[in-house]
């Protein structure tokens, strides 16, 4: 995965090419707050990811201090994933939670 801003640094853009659960993925997340139109910036930040074989999936991101807490769906959603970045800010170390007891540790690191 890797992470840039989009022109204007309103939006984070993700692209993602990794296996999970043994089965490729590749996409796109576009990661912001919303602006509808003639309305103002919502609060929360918010993503929809695209995936190539036409998926869609929304999520809400929360930060609070050093702990990220990324929803699949809305917020409150039982899946989610928990992190926590390092004091030096290079590395977010979690797990996704799925319904059901499913999930996987993740590890992102700045480079």
């Amino acid at each position: 995965m890797t992470y840039e801003w989009m022109e204007g640094r309103f939006f984070l853009l993700q692209r993602v090419a990794l296996t999970q659960f043994g089965q490729p993925v590749t996409g796109l997340e576009v990661i912001g707050n919303l602006r509808p139109f003639g309305e103002p910036v919502s609060a929360d930040v918010v993503s929809r990811f695209y995936d190539s074989t036409g998926n869609t999936l929304d999520y809400v991101y929360e930060l609070t201090g050093d702990k990220l807490t990324i929803w699949g769906g809305a917020k409150g959603s039982p899946a989610y994933y928990q992190g926590t970045f390092s004091a030096d800010d290079t590395t977010v170390t979690g797990e996704w939670v799925y319904p059901g007891g499913g999930g996987y540790p993740s590890t992102m690191t700045r480079v």
